[in-house]
């Protein structure tokens, strides 16, 4: 049975970072594509960053966090991270990792990155990043 554990949320100050961190279990990390998805009180769930199966490999960001945001794998920890700098109030949320069901590409670059339909939540990580 795949499972993920997050971790590495807190409270930050605006400009400042974290290092959200995803181990993986029942599958290996490296075969899939997976990614890091948020949800704020009273909003959808929304993506933020996916990776395939290789780093190097294909990537997508939401637009709001590109350029401050970086998404990995270590294939021997079986763990992806995100790395997140210049954390804004906006970033404020519970982060989750899970398996990648639904991918588009516009002219080769991911645009959209959705979850697997049949992804069971696990418990995420908070950020809570003040002002």
């Amino acid at each position: 049975q795949s499972q993920f554990v997050e971790s590495g949320g807190g409270p930050v100050q605006s400009g400042g970072s974290l290092r959200l961190s995803c181990v993986a279990s029942g599958f290996r990390l490296a075969n899939v594509v997976t990614g890091w998805f948020r949800q704020a009180p009273g909003k959808e769930r929304e993506t933020v960053s996916c990776i395939s199966n290789l780093n190097g490999g294909s990537t997508y960001y939401l637009p709001s966090v590109k350029g401050r945001f970086t998404i990995f794998k270590d294939g021997a920890k079986n763990t992806m991270y995100l790395q997140m700098d210049n954390l804004k109030p906006e970033d404020t949320a519970r982060y989750f990792c899970a398996k990648v069901g639904h991918l588009a590409h516009d002219g080769g670059v991911w645009n959209i990155c959705e979850p697997s339909e049949s992804t069971s939540w696990s418990e995420g990580t908070q950020v809570t990043v003040s002002s």
